[in-house]
């Protein structure tokens, strides 16, 4: 069972910025993707951002050209870097993996509930 461990999160002004880093116990395979959802109170889960092993990146559309999703597959380690945050960013953030037959990162946010593996969260809060 692949272990996912997220950190990273606090809290920040509007405008600010975080990076949010997820610690795999095992990397997805060669078709894997990982990627990042998140889930305010009272909402639905999210998706936020995927990469697949080759680096390709998809993004949901209410964090387009402001979040940025990155990999060090020698560090087992995946990364959100989210800068201009909002308000409505606040949610606990989610690591997850598919680690294989991944068909895109467009797939992987769509498509929550085939995914192989999720880590505990990691809270953001935007507020001023």
């Amino acid at each position: 069972q692949v272990q996912l461990v997220e950190s990273g999160g606090g809290s920040v002004q509007p405008g600010g910025s975080l990076r949010l880093s997820c610690i795999a116990s095992e990397y997805p395979y060669s078709s894997g993707c990982m990627g990042w959802f998140r889930q305010a109170p009272g909402k639905e889960r999210e998706g936020v951002a995927a990469i697949d092993n080759d680096g390709r990146t998809a993004y949901g559309d209410s964090v387009k050209g402001r979040f940025a999703i990155s990999q060090d597959k020698a560090k087992n380690t995946l990364y959100l870097q989210m800068n201009y945050l909002k308000i409505e960013d606040t949610a606990d953030y989610y690591c997850a993996a598919k680690m294989s037959g991944c068909y895109s990162g467009h797939w992987f946010i769509r498509e929550p509930s085939r995914l192989d593996a999720w880590g505990q969260g990691t809270l953001v809060t935007v507020s001023s």
